[in-house]
């Protein structure tokens, strides 16, 4: 009975640092981290161009088959579907991303703002500010 509470306790306790461990926060991406993570996002985008060249090449040989059985058979010949030529994506190429120039406002390039001597309210009345009568 004893060790059935103990093993339950454990259990218990292993359930909720688990959980505790689980809401930790990641650590911040370093660059290199960063730039290893758009590589293999790059790479997973040029595989699927890839995939679907394959893909494309096949469709096409299939097709090319069934035509040549079909003419070989004396059957009338079905028109083809116009639809565009398969493209080789080419070999994988990576260009690392490179730093983006900030605009004026976010480089810190502006003067600050100066500070305030005086309250923006003033006892002048509008007449005394503005002396022209308005038109």
């Amino acid at each position: 009975m004893k060790n059935a509470l103990k093993l339950c306790g454990l259990s218990l306790a292993l359930v909720f640092a688990s959980s505790a461990l689980a809401r930790l926060s990641a650590p911040p991406a370093t660059p290199e981290a960063k730039a290893k993570a758009a590589e293999a996002a790059a790479r997973t985008a040029w595989s699927a161009k890839v995939d679907s060249y394959q893909l494309c090449q096949a469709q096409t040989r299939v097709a090319d088959h069934v035509r040549e059985g079909l003419v070989a058979a004396g059957k009338p010949v079905p028109v083809a579907t116009p639809t565009p030529p398969c493209t080789d994506p080419g070999p994988f190429a990576f260009a690392p991303p490179t730093e983006e120039a900030k605009p004026i406002e976010a480089s810190g390039a502006h003067s600050p703002a100066t500070t305030a001597a005086s309250p923006p309210s003033s006892n002048q009345t509008s007449a005394e500010t503005n002396p022209a009568p308005k038109k």
